[in-house]
């Protein structure tokens, strides 16, 4: 009896699923679990309007259950509207797995995943995404056809993390364009949060077009290497988003843009790889625009690795890959016109664009 009046309590310390903002009328969420490989995992699908839901697979040893949930419902919310703003006719869709990725993801466990991602008959049609390779791509592909991101030699589209890093740079120079008059980055100070594959390719753009690049991450190990590559500046400090710089570009988790980071924040541009930049999409997208900060909303300027596993379900070549995410420019230059002269923040105006699409599918199939 204690136990359940403890549970209890525990259960009212949260809102409930249906009340969160993350949720957002999610048509599924999907609980994984099999004892014998340890998998826990959770699959949300957001929408599938337009298509099946196509998300990557992330895998983070998160600090609860709770966190898992809300951070699957919100990269699956975000999936939708970045597949709806850039044209392609696919719903949004994520899981996330339970665990340490360097010591706790064994193939068992990948394969285990893979006939849960089955199961579900091409709903959700998984990729890689934090914590994951394209060879564990692979691995699932050997349990079901629902994976994208595999290998070049296996038929498949590879690792998305370059071009998705290439329409991030398109974006931002597009800010660059709307904030500066022009989208020359030669001699900006660019900030780049977050090293990973992403930020690392992006760190390249960024160095190529002759922007000083500073760049900061957890591991000093990837600081060093990244630094020694491309002679960009390592971030010693220990309050990143006061510092004097032009251009701000989170490329590591979300909700770095928050109360405390808006509040401190010199930058006069937003422009990074990170899913859910903004911890409060409303309330912090206002903050951006009361201050003028220009900000490139990130489900629209890091679309390029969904455009590039898209490639292998619709059999388009490396061209029209690369044509659709230098398109990524024009559309979020729309974006900051329209927003300006209608009031909107750019978040909304995106937001709109990429919700009207689905209205119109709706109207069409009914």
């Amino acid at each position: 009896m204690t136990i359940d009046v403890v549970q209890t309590k525990e259960l009212h310390k949260v809102d409930p699923v249906f009340g969160q903002l993350s949720f957002d009328n999610h048509e599924q969420i999907v609980f994984c679990n099999d004892k014998d490989t340890g998998l826990k995992a959770i699959i949300g699908i957001h929408n599938t309007v337009l298509g099946p839901a196509l998300g990557g697979t992330r895998m983070w040893n998160y600090n609860s259950e709770w966190d898992a949930v809300n951070d699957v419902m919100r990269l699956s919310r975000g999936m939708t509207f970045k597949s709806a703003i850039t044209g392609l006719n696919l719903g949004g869709g994520k899981a996330v797995i339970i665990g340490d990725a360097k010591t706790q993801k064994t193939p068992e466990l990948m394969l285990k995943f893979g006939e849960f991602v089955h199961s579900l008959s091409g709903r959700y049609i998984t990729a890689e995404d934090v914590g994951m390779t394209t060879a564990d791509m692979d691995l699932v592909r050997t349990v079901t056809p629902y994976v994208t991101g595999i290998s070049e030699d296996k038929g498949g589209a590879g690792n998305p993390s370059p071009i998705t890093a290439y329409g991030v740079f398109m974006g931002m120079k597009a800010a660059a364009k709307f904030k500066f008059g022009t989208d020359v980055l030669e001699g900006k100070v660019v900030y780049v949060e977050g090293i990973g594959n992403v930020g690392e390719a992006l760190v390249e753009h960024l160095t190529n077009e002759g922007a000083k690049v500073v760049i900061s991450d957890i591991n000093q190990n990837r600081l060093e290497e990244v630094s020694k590559r491309f002679s960009a500046d390592i971030y010693r400090g220990n309050d990143l988003h006061s510092e004097q710089m032009d251009i701000y570009a989170p490329c590591a988790l979300g909700a770095t843009v928050n109360d405390i980071s808006i509040s401190k924040l010199r930058a006069q541009v937003i422009a990074g790889a990170a899913n859910n930049q903004l911890e409060n999409e409303l309330r912090h997208g206002q903050m951006l625009q009361e201050k003028g900060i220009a900000y490139a909303p990130d489900f629209l300027i890091n679309a390029g690795g969904i455009i590039n596993v898209y490639a292998e379900l619709e059999n388009y070549g490396r061209q029209e890959i690369i044509r659709k995410t230098e398109n990524i420019y024009n559309t979020t230059l729309e974006i900051f016109n329209k927003a300006d002269i209608s009031d909107l923040t750019t978040h909304q105006s995106a937001l709109a664009i990429a919700q009207s699409r689905i209205e119109a599918r709706k109207s069409e199939n009914k």
